[in-house]
């Protein structure tokens, strides 16, 4: 674990994550629970074969990036099994679709279960599916919600490092946001003010909202686990700093400059360039800032992205 603790780089572990933190710290985790988003359907009109993974679910549609793209269009009846069946309802001119199961929500987590495969991120290759992904794609605390990505900085964490936190009395809450596939998709446009920010649902507890304002107001730090928990305690911030309970969707993009009204500090894994996450890096720590702790971690053999090392960033000033 690369540790970024305001004014130096430090090389760490993991487990001694404790030993940056201080009693009375609250740690924020995204409980939301990875769902079998990867599908393959055949398209009744040409017999083509379609991949898509599902997004976020809006109006009773769901909207998934598909490919090849150029294979299917409106009206296209998609059969994903001999008992599972779909309608493409509407296509954008970036390829995403958007679609309708023939079957209700309850039979839908069932058939995904039995014929979708764990929506791993598109660098990860893999000739078959590795039945160890089932659980190492999941964090331990997943719960709620069905994100089709994993909020990976979770997937550090083990019952050992929970008990190391308890011990010290730093306590943990848990928020939920849907992670959408759109979470990989890079920044094209040549101005940050034309990029459009994916979607994604959200949802805070009034609980939760009571612990970490009562934390803020005592003067404790506020630990983001990953950019998605930060995004949505950022997301559900009002005008006096204080977090409301909220249950809503955020397009929120944290890019440099950003004035954090509640997280202190993140840890999170490390991203891939020209994507939305880096850039909320650069605004947390700094972007001269950010290419330092990036390039010390290329040059002591980091491993990048989901399935790779950790990072814990203390706010710096941008």
């Amino acid at each position: 674990m690369l540790v970024f603790d305001g004014a130096k780089i430090l090389d760490a572990q993991l487990i001694n994550l404790v030993d940056f933190l201080q009693e009375g710290d609250v740690v924020v985790f995204n409980d939301a629970k990875v769902i079998k988003a990867k599908l393959t359907a055949k398209i009744l009109r040409n017999s083509a074969q379609l991949e898509f993974n599902l997004d976020q679910k809006n109006q009773g549609l769901w909207n998934a990036l598909c490919r090849p793209a150029k294979k299917v269009q409106a009206g296209d009846q998609l059969e994903i099994a001999p008992d599972f069946f779909a309608e493409v309802k509407e296509k954008s001119d970036d390829g995403t679709i958007r679609i309708k199961f023939d079957c209700d929500s309850d039979e839908l987590f069932a058939k995904l279960e039995k014929y979708g495969s764990v929506p791993l991120p598109p660098y990860i290759k893999r000739e078959e599916e590795v039945s160890s992904d089932q659980k190492n794609y999941q964090t331990i605390y997943a719960a709620k919600g069905m994100a089709a990505a994993a909020p990976t900085a979770g997937l550090h964490f083990s019952e050992k490092i929970f008990a190391t936190l308890e011990t010290k009395k730093i306590e943990k809450v848990f928020v939920t946001l849907n992670i959408g596939a759109g979470t990989f998709l890079p920044v094209r446009t040549d101005f940050l003010k034309d990029h459009k920010m994916h979607s994604e649902f959200f949802s805070l507890s009034a609980e939760a909202a009571k612990i970490i304002n009562l934390a803020k107001s005592r003067g404790k730090r506020i630990v983001a686990v990953g950019t998605t928990s930060l995004r949505v305690l950022e997301s559900a911030v009002d005008e006096n700093g204080l977090l409301q309970p909220m249950n809503i969707s955020t397009q929120i993009f944290i890019h440099p400059p950003y004035a954090f009204k509640i997280v202190d500090i993140l840890m999170t894994n490390f991203h891939l360039p020209k994507s939305t996450l880096f850039m909320l890096i650069c605004a947390f720590v700094g972007k001269e800032r950010a290419f330092e702790i990036y390039n010390h971690a290329i040059s002591q053999q980091y491993r990048f992205y989901s399935y790779g090392d950790s990072s814990l960033l203390f706010r710096g000033e941008c």
